[in-house]
């Protein structure tokens, strides 16, 4: 073997690290068993509280009923959203009103009309 073969050979063997051990429970040190993370304290009126949240949605979902069909309400409000950005950018045109950047001022009308008409009709 060549010298610089061994310098790296001897350089790779010092820098090589022991094999990982699993450390049993016991083996911990105290500072460690003490921490609160292995030990977290759940009380009933915590548990309670967080599920009280989750428990919210579980009212019934509006929907209007069209011709036998149940539709998501928030989808009826896309339609009628998007009928008024149609209405408004007619109206505009009709005033020879310039807009600079078209393709995002219609989708914002529309998400502005929508979320409109759901504050409106249904908060």
């Amino acid at each position: 073997m060549n010298r610089s073969k061994q310098r790296k050979q001897r350089l790779f063997r010092d820098r090589r690290r022991g094999a990982l051990t699993r450390t049993l429970y016991t083996e911990l040190p105290m500072s460690i068993k003490s921490s609160s993370w292995l030990h977290p304290k759940v009380s009933v009126l915590s548990v309670i509280s967080c599920s009280t949240g989750l428990l919210t949605g579980c009212s019934r979902a509006p929907t209007f009923d069209i011709v036998g069909s149940f539709f998501p309400a928030w989808l009826v409000c896309l339609v009628l959203g998007i009928l008024l950005a149609v209405f408004v950018r007619w109206l505009l045109l009709r005033l020879k009103v310039a807009i600079v950047l078209p393709i995002l001022v219609y989708p914002s009308l529309a998400a502005l009309f929508t979320f409109l008409l759901w504050l409106i009709f249904f908060s």
